[in-house]
């Protein structure tokens, strides 16, 4: 019972909030960068255009067959052989991007056809162009439809941010890590603290999203 008490001290909470504090901030900016990456890459597999919509989607098949860990294996140790070194917190941000771009393409292609066609027709009737009724008519639709699912893979985002350990990220697993190294009595203490940080981060994310869903409603 000590162990457990002691593990919670103020030092090492406050070591694991500034371990938190990276995981949402990494966790914060890669969903930003893969919802803008991954809408754009979903559109141009939806619109086939000639060539580039193949290309995309080859691309995206293979990423998405990838695990995430080789992906950021490949941006923190093999791109430095192409002349670019990133630093940690940059690589990690840079692989999580890239892979969760993948799944949210093809999230968001399958939201749009989701849509009846009819809305297309619709709106190209009334005299809005391809572009104008895809950007008025179908996303907005489409983006209503998507956020149970974008929500599931934003939460499964900012618990895969703990693989980054494996490169020495300082998130919140790291840290929690550095203090039952030093202390094998603090284990699951450790863990239990994991459980319930990682618990309130992504169950908050998805009382904002359910609100959310609700207004648009």
């Amino acid at each position: 019972m000590k162990s457990f008490i002691d593990a919670y001290s103020w030092i090492n909470l406050r070591y694991l909030l500034e371990g938190l504090w990276v995981t949402v901030e990494v966790s914060v900016i890669s969903v930003i960068l893969s919802f803008i990456v991954g809408s754009l890459l979903g559109i141009i597999r939806y619109t086939k255009i000639k060539y580039l919509s193949a290309i995309v989607g080859f691309v995206i098949d293979v990423i998405r067959n990838l695990p995430l860990l080789l992906i950021i294996f490949f941006t923190y140790f093999g791109l430095p052989n192409f002349g670019f070194k990133p630093e940690i917190i940059p690589a990690t941000i840079l692989a999580m991007t890239i892979f969760e771009s993948s799944m949210l393409a093809e999230i968001i292609r399958s939201g749009i056809q989701a849509v009846p066609t009819g809305q297309m027709e619709g709106a190209r009737a009334n005299g809005l162009t391809y572009w104008q009724a895809l950007r008025h008519i179908l996303l907005p639709q489409a983006y209503k439809k998507m956020i149970p699912a974008l929500v599931s893979q934003f939460i499964s985002l900012i618990k895969d941010t703990s693989l980054a350990t494996i490169i020495v990220l300082p998130d919140l697993t790291f840290h929690a890590q550095i203090i039952y190294g030093q202390n094998a009595n603090y284990i699951i203490p450790m863990f239990l603290a994991l459980a319930v940080m990682y618990f309130v981060v992504c169950y908050g994310l998805s009382v904002v999203a359910n609100y959310i869903d609700r207004r648009m409603a």
